[in-house]
């Protein structure tokens, strides 16, 4: 090999070493959940989705890697201890320069969801001080998990308000989604040390509940008395026909199953030996099954084909999750 070629080659490996590091301190995988949130917002409205809810996916990135950032930051000195491989002990990326990446995300996300319009941002502005005071002062007392569920929550709610302009119809999807990031997040506490078995198999529960409430469409909403009626019966295959809602009842019941799948074994590991090394799997799959749980809210919601693209994010999740940890 020529002298230019090793020294282009030595050139190279440290920028390698920088991006590696940039991507697990924002754990990137962990990206593939978020698109999820305001697709099923929208759906939960009956609305399609459209350029504000793309706005509301972008600002729901941004935001979410705020988090990150300001997480490794706020942690850096309890992860030099339980945790010195993380890019801030280790010395691979600086405290400033992630609590700056947080900073810019954060006004990148806001500056987003004011572009969607007033109410995305009157969501986005306390999911963003959700953020940042669960990172820094909440996550290490007993509301941590209830900051975390309700962020989650309000990133479901920001795709609704993006689309539709209005959240209320989106508050029961919001709901089993927190649910959902409630039970992850009381395990994640004890992912470093281990603990109780109690949490997995809280989770584990909670997992059967959601299933069986995400796996059964809701009836629509009753019509008012003074709305006049329709003025003809869809056709059965069409989206408001009985094709439609039955093939959608079905697709729903199989993502909840698979969301449930994705869940079940590891957290009965967990269960039975609550040790780091298991733990940490239950957390990786409970963060990973968020994906099929979203699709399926967003098949409850009648919308087919917005949850099977939200479904189609869970392989690639796994697949870049392989090479990059999202614990």
């Amino acid at each position: 090999m020529r002298r230019d070629e090793r020294t282009e080659r030595a050139a190279e490996r440290p920028k390698a070493g920088r991006k590696r590091a940039w991507a697990e301190l924002l754990r990137l995988p962990a990206l593939f959940t978020v698109p999820g949130d305001a697709l099923a917002g929208a759906a939960a409205t009956g609305t399609a989705p459209g350029p504000r809810t793309l706005l509301a996916i972008g600002s729901s990135l941004c935001l979410y890697e705020a988090g990150m950032a300001l997480n490794d930051w706020a942690d850096r000195e309890e992860d030099a201890v339980e945790r010195p491989h993380r890019p801030l002990p280790s010395g691979r990326v600086r405290p400033a320069a992630a609590l700056t990446a947080a900073c810019a995300l954060t006004g990148a996300g806001l500056a987003l969801a004011a572009a969607a319009g007033r109410p995305a941002l009157a969501v986005a502005a306390p999911l963003a001080a959700t953020v940042w005071a669960y990172d820094l002062t909440v996550k290490h007392t007993p509301a941590g998990p209830a900051a975390m569920a309700a962020a989650r929550g309000l990133d479901l709610l920001l795709g609704a308000a993006a689309t539709a302009g209005t959240t209320r119809r989106a508050l029961p999807s919001a709901a089993l989604l927190g649910a959902h990031t409630l039970a992850v997040t009381a395990v994640s506490r004890q992912e470093t040390r281990g603990g109780s078995p109690l949490a997995p198999l809280a989770a584990l529960a909670t997992t059967g509940l959601l299933t069986r409430l995400t796996a059964h469409r809701p009836p629509p909403p009753p019509r008012h008395r003074r709305e006049p009626a329709a003025p003809a019966r869809p056709h059965p295959a069409t989206p408001g026909g009985l094709e439609h809602r039955q093939a959608t009842a079905r697709l729903a019941t199989l993502l909840a199953t698979a969301y449930a799948a994705t869940t079940v074994r590891p957290y009965v590991h967990a269960a039975l030996n609550p040790s780091p090394p298991l733990t940490q799997r239950a957390v990786g799959a409970g963060i990973r099954a968020t994906i099929p749980l979203q699709a399926a809210l967003t098949a409850r919601a009648g919308a087919a084909v917005p949850s099977l693209l939200v479904a189609a994010l869970a392989p690639l999740g796994a697949r870049f999750a392989r090479k990059v940890s999202v614990t």
